[in-house]
């Protein structure tokens, strides 16, 4: 065999090269890692329960992922204690910071199902339980309650509770055990805080007092 022959280096199909995962492909990190990436971009949460081997991939790969989220201006939080990671936009005053980070909050309707998730999760709390659940039902009477019985809608006012239940349940914040009854996992915590929760309570308040009305499903808060 020639020099000239053994200088040839065939080339090597894509699906053959572990390190190529699709034409033109220049990333670096491997499929699973990436996968990750792309989880915590798309969703809120990722939650170490209902994603297990995504959870251990990120522990493993922490840094990497960090480091790619913070060329974004976006910052990784994991919270270790209740099993969860998510994402926050990046903001400063004295940097130019492009926003990628534009997620949509929740609607009225929503919210008042997370108030009630965070008062029944916290109730049960300090009652000394290490879960909480709650039945659809229930949700719905107590939303329900808050509108007047000429605007109540009722109808029209179910069907947004159960749209917003199941919009929290594909956010991880309940998950549906059985049918119609949901368990409370601790994200309610951070998605409601303490401080949020007193204040969208005496929000109510107001409104039951004055009698307004909270506004149209499309509002957001």
């Amino acid at each position: 065999m020639t020099d000239t022959e053994t200088a040839f280096i065939a080339p090597v199909a894509m699906e053959d090269d572990p390190d190529e995962l699709f034409a033109g492909d220049r990333g670096v990190l491997d499929g699973d890692v990436r996968r990750v990436l792309v989880h915590l971009l798309q969703r809120r949460f990722l939650s170490a329960e209902r994603s297990r081997a995504e959870w251990t991939t990120l522990l493993d790969n922490q840094g990497l992922i960090e480091s790619r989220l913070g060329d974004l201006f976006v910052r990784l939080v994991i919270d270790h204690e209740r099993g969860f990671a998510y994402k926050q936009q990046v903001r400063s005053d004295e940097l130019d910071v492009p926003i990628l980070l534009r997620d949509s909050a929740y609607t009225r309707t929503e919210t008042l199902v997370l108030v009630h998730l965070r008062a029944v999760f916290q109730r049960e709390r300090v009652a000394g339980e290490t879960q909480a659940r709650v039945d659809i039902e229930d949700v719905e009477q107590t939303v329900l309650s808050y509108f007047a019985d000429a605007e109540r809608e009722t109808a029209k006012r179910q069907k947004a509770v159960r749209a917003a239940v199941a919009r929290l349940d594909r956010d991880g914040i309940i998950d549906e055990e059985t049918e119609g009854r949901y368990r409370i996992s601790p994200l309610i915590e951070v998605v409601m805080s303490a401080e949020k929760l007193h204040e969208l309570r005496g929000w109510l308040r107001a409104q039951t007092v004055t009698g307004d009305e909270p506004a149209e499903e499309d509002d957001e808060l």
